[in-house]
């Protein structure tokens, strides 16, 4: 018997099967700071103890998808170890900040299951969630993945679908305890655009851009212990579709994220993620630019409101011509990432 673990095929799965996954990880300021090397992040709250002090908590949380993805890496082993690729994610939340000393560990949920037509493949769906030290939950999110079956003849299952949001209600966002505006500065937190200096089809274009070195998409996917063999093994890869190693979809997503700064910098905490998909593959030597839209607006209390936030990442495109979509619906081949999330900012 071997005690090597291959990872999951997608005829391993079954509705309603429970997974509790490997490695809690215990995380530290030297993981933020790793993270801000790797994407450039500038969101004061996360950078400075005194900023966040000032507005209320503690210190300064990780950032949001700092800890999005070490929940995610937790997963991968069991979820995602065979895929073909990541397809999307749904009804994600941020229930409450992660601090450096927290620990980290997570759990998923098997919500839907469809065999595709080749018979190769099949698309599995989980609900994940990521736990702290004191068995809090720190977040939650659905995600659907394309899994490779072990074995073509194995009987498909009865297919199921689960509905899902197509997006998080703005009365379900969590605001951190304790957390206020009555000290926010904004010339330190390097904007001076609030709640009420945006409106719903504003377009803002991001400008900067970061090309993707081979070594830091090596890293970062180290650095959250996720294990897929796209991202990794090019002996394995030059066989592939593509010859390639792929770049993990959630570096994609940090890089958009930390560029939306320029435009967004007071668009501080991510509360949800309502959904995204990763439109094209990514590979080293190409050059992220994004740009947002503003879908939606809702105030969430008298000293913040929330913006629901449509993220399209662009690979060697300007991100001024906003790229997205063809007459057809059929998406620009520039376009990588199309993310929808909440994010908190103060009111003026």
């Amino acid at each position: 018997m071997s005690k090597t673990n291959e990872g999951n095929y997608f005829e391993d799965f079954q509705i309603g099967q429970e997974i509790i996954h490997a490695t809690p990880l215990t995380v530290s300021g030297a993981d933020q700071a790793f993270y801000t090397a790797l994407y450039g992040s500038r969101f004061a709250v996360y950078s400075a103890d005194t900023f966040a002090q000032s507005m209320g908590l503690p210190g300064a949380p990780l950032e949001d998808l700092l800890a999005f993805h070490v929940v995610f890496g937790k997963t991968v082993p069991d979820i995602s170890l065979n895929a073909v690729a990541n397809l999307g994610y749904a009804e994600g939340r941020f229930l409450q900040p992660v601090y450096p000393g927290d620990t980290l560990s997570a759990s998923s949920e098997v919500i839907g299951l469809k065999e595709n037509s080749n018979g190769k493949t099949g698309v599995v769906y989980v609900r994940s969630s990521g736990f702290n030290q004191h068995g809090e939950k720190v977040m939650e999110y659905t995600r659907w993945v394309m899994v490779n079956k072990r074995d073509q003849s194995a009987p498909a299952p009865t297919a199921f679908v689960p509905h899902l949001a197509d997006a998080v209600s703005g009365n379900e966002l969590v605001v951190p305890n304790g957390l206020h505006a009555n000290n926010y500065e904004p010339a330190r937190a390097g904007s001076s655009h609030f709640y009420e200096d945006y409106h719903i089809g504003e377009k803002i274009s991001h400008v900067d851009g970061m090309t993707i070195e081979e070594a830091e998409h090596q890293m970062a996917t180290r650095l959250f212990q996720n294990t897929a063999k796209v991202h990794f093994d090019q002996h394995a890869q030059k066989d592939s579709r593509f010859g390639r190693r792929l770049i993990y979809g959630g570096h994609v997503i940090s890089l958009a994220r930390a560029l939306s700064f320029n435009g967004l910098g007071n668009a501080c905490m991510m509360l949800a993620i309502n959904g995204g998909r990763h439109v094209a593959p990514t590979f080293a030597g190409d050059t992220i630019y994004a740009w947002s839209e503003i879908l939606d607006m809702h105030e969430l209390d008298d000293d913040f409101g929330a913006l629901r936030v449509r993220l399209v990442g662009l690979k060697n495109a300007n991100p001024n011509d906003h790229l997205l979509k063809d007459s057809q619906d059929k998406y620009d081949s520039s376009v990588v990432l199309d993310f929808d999330y909440w994010a908190l900012i103060p009111k003026g």
